[in-house]
Formats: C-alpha cells, sequence, structure tokens
C-alpha cells in the first residue's frame, strides 16, 4: 500500500546506517569472520535497495509514461547520494544520486531499482553518468523490461569493466513498478478494480444512500489510490446516483503530493448530464467519456463544448469496448487505471480479462436486502470452480474496516 511511504522512507534509512544491525550478535560469532563479510555484504544489499525502493515510491503516480525508479551511492559504507525520478523529462534517479555525491561518487557502489538506461530520451543516458562518476559496482533489483533497454544497460556497463550483480529484491521491485511492468509487455494500464463494501457484501443500500459504507481511514486509502493512478474509471450509473467527483482529496503535506487523476466515465448512450460535476469541474481535473456510435451527436457536441473530451469506442451489444479503450489510454503513456464503478462496469471488465489487482475495503456493517448492489452483477461462472482466484493476497486494518487485496491468477 502506498500509506505510510514517507515513514517507510524514514525507518529504511536509520535501518541501514549499519548493516550489521540486520544480523544478531549470536549470528555473527557462530557463522565466522569469511561467512560473516559475505553475510554482512548481503545484508547492506538488501537495507540499501529496500532504501532505493522506498525513494521510488516518492514519485508514485508522477512518472508516466517512464518507470518509478531510486537509486543510493554507497561509498565506504555510508550512503552518499540518494535520488528518485520525479516525472518523466526531469533527471534519472542515478543522476540525482550521483549529483548529491560528487566526487565521494569514485569508486562506489550504485543501488538502482531498475536496470539503468543506455539509450538517449528526453535525458541522456545513465550508463554514461554511473562510467563517468568512476563507479566500481552497481547493484540492480531487476531488468528493464522495455525493449530499448531490456539487458542493454548492464551489457554496457560490464563491458565497461564495472561489476554488476542482478535480482536484489527482485520480487519486490516488480511489485514496485507492476502498472511499468505490463504496460511495457501489453501496452495495457494496469487495471485496479476497487469497492468498499460492507461485511455481508453490499455496496449500498437497496433504496440508495448517501452514506459512506467504510470509515475516515478506509477512505483516505481510496483517495490514495486515485493519487497514484494515472486514472479513475466509473460507469455511468454511478455519475447518475452519486454525482461524485472522482478527484484526489489529500492534505497538501501527503506523499506523493496530491493531484488528480484522469476522470473517465464510461457511458454508452451518453445519459451524463452536463451539468455532473464531472463535467463542470473539467477546469480541476480532466474528463473523458467512452461511449458508442449510439450516443447522439448533438449530445457529443455539448460534451465537447464543456471540455470533455468523447471517445467513441463501439463494442458488442451496443456497449462501449473497454479493451480498445484501454488500448488507447495505453498509446498515450497512461500505466495505470483505478476501477470504482458499481456491479456492471466492475463484471465488464473482469469478464473482459482486463482487471489485475482487486481491492475491497470492508466494513464491519450488516446491510442486508435481496435488491442492495453488490460488487459484482452479470451472469457469472456456472459453479464454485469457475470462480476467479487472488494470489499474494495481502490484509491490512485502516481503522474499523479492513482492506483486502491480492493479483488476479493468471
Amino acid at each position: 500500500m502506498v500509506a505510510g511511504v514517507a515513514a517507510l522512507y524514514r525507518d529504511t534509512a536509520r535501518a541501514t546506517s549499519s548493516p550489521k544491525r540486520l544480523l544478531s550478535t549470536r549470528a555473527r560469532r557462530s557463522i565466522g569472520p569469511r561467512a560473516l563479510v559475505f553475510a554482512v555484504g548481503q545484508a547492506e544489499d538488501i537495507a540499501m535497495m529496500q532504501e532505493a525502493l522506498a525513494l521510488a515510491q516518492r514519485a508514485a503516480g508522477r512518472t508516466s509514461p517512464n518507470p518509478l525508479v531510486g537509486a543510493v551511492v554507497v561509498a565506504d559504507g555510508r550512503v552518499v547520494g540518494r535520488g528518485f525520478h520525479a516525472r518523466a523529462g526531469e533527471p534519472h534517479a542515478e543522476v540525482v544520486a550521483l549529483r548529491e555525491a560528487g566526487g565521494r561518487a569514485r569508486g562506489a557502489t550504485v543501488y538502482v531499482t531498475l536496470e539503468p538506461c543506455d539509450h538517449a530520451g528526453r535525458t541522456g543516458p545513465c550508463t554514461d553518468a554511473l562510467l563517468a562518476a568512476g563507479i566500481r559496482r552497481v547493484v540492480v533489483a531487476m531488468l528493464d523490461p522495455d525493449t530499448t533497454v531490456d539487458g542493454r544497460g548492464v551489457a554496457r556497463l560490464r563491458g565497461a569493466g564495472v561489476t554488476v550483480d542482478v535480482g536484489v529484491l527482485e520480487h519486490e521491485a516488480r511489485r514496485t513498478n507492476a502498472f511499468y511492468v505490463k504496460h511495457r509487455r501489453t501496452g495495457l494500464p494496469f487495471v485496479t478494480l476497487k469497492w468498499a463494501m460492507s461485511l455481508d457484501g453490499k455496496i449500498g443500500a437497496a433504496r440508495g444512500s448517501a452514506t459512506a459504507i467504510t470509515g475516515e481511514a478506509a477512505r483516505r486509502y481510496a483517495h490514495e489510490l486515485r493519487n497514484t493512478h494515472d486514472a479513475v474509471l466509473v460507469g455511468v450509473g454511478t455519475v447518475l446516483a452519486d454525482d461524485p467527483l472522482l478527484t484526489c482529496r489529500l492534505p497538501p503535506d501527503a506523499v506523493p503530493a496530491p493531484r488528480n487523476p484522469l476522470r473517465i466515465v464510461v457511458d454508452s448512450h451518453l445519459r451524463t448530464p452536463v451539468s455532473a460535476r464531472v463535467v463542470t469541474g473539467v477546469a480541476e481535473a480532466p474528463t473523458l467519456i467512452a461511449t458508442t456510435a449510439a450516443a447522439p451527436a448533438a449530445r457529443i457536441d455539448a460534451m465537447r463544448r464543456a471540455g470533455v473530451e468523447v471517445l467513441v469506442a463501439d463494442g458488442a451489444g451496443g456497449r462501449v469496448d473497454l479493451r480498445a479503450l484501454l488500448e488507447a489510454l495505453g498509446r498515450r503513456g497512461l500505466l495505470s487505471v483505478l476501477v470504482e464503478g458499481g456491479g456492471t462496469v466492475n463484471a465488464a471488465a473482469l469478464e473482459a480479462g482486463l482487471v489485475d489487482r482487486v481491492i475491497a475495503l470492508v466494513a464491519p456493517r450488516l446491510i442486508g436486502g435481496a435488491g442492495a448492489p453488490t460488487p459484482l452483477d452479470g451472469a457469472g461462472p456456472a459453479g464454485v470452480a469457475g470462480a476467479r482466484r487472488l494470489r499474494e493476497l495481502r490484509v491490512a486494518r485502516l481503522g474499523d474496516d479492513l482492506a483486502l487485496e491480492g493479483d488476479l491468477e493468471a
């Protein structure tokens, strides 16, 4: 979860001031001097990479279409430079860390969460910067899946005589950059399906209600998710029922600093009122409505005059083609979409095989009612054997509520 990233960064920085602290006194005495050197080295690699990963997370949701990257420069067992990639077009993490280290970088080790690039884009190759600084060793968490990199950075450094180790905290690094990895492999954004529900699986009362189901801590986490995703998506039913803003409402001191995602409404017949807050508030946050050829031309013109972008994506049965919509977003460089729809949109995204992660915020309430809405509509599988399973399930307490999060099995 994104909550607590700043605290994680501070705690990691304190913990890594002496890597030997990661080994107990008894362990240091029992494994012998040579093994101790090896173990302390491994502990230092892990600790420093943890710090680099925490740095990378400080820019969550800000770097698209680029990845999240953090870097740490270590000389004589001490951190002399730290950096992270803040946003596309700005210096990469390695360059920022090397600038802070200055002359102390010569002969040092750099820990970086993603393979350094070896090509010139909006910035120069990071391999050039590392070689010019006289770095002796580079520890890389994971190779870059982008075809313009994909091993070339590591090969360049090794060819120049730099020691390069790959794979330290690779699993954690892949999770940090799950949005980027999905986009580079498929061209599609990473899709997170999120809902808030009662303990009996209801996302609202049968007659409708303006009362939030979850408490303040869970609602803050929902805004943190908006803050770190490139777009938030709902169906027209949600707009008609709730007239939501779909903005990020976090305090100014939140990490990362608050910003609004692109707001997307799936509306096959363009029933969204021009008076809806997602339309009237386009000066605060951009809005895109995905519709079909069934939408009246006059309604499309009215939305465009109001500053709303309208995308026509015809799908089967007169519905919006969600895959075509995501492909269009991917071509724009959006790496992530947070789906906050009702049962219809949620089920459509799941049935189309577009969902990567599910987050359920569960409140200790019992709503009941045969007609009360649930998170997933649609036909569903013929039996329980056809149910979709989640892997790497994580559970967290958010005040009185629970957050259950897991990735869908392929």
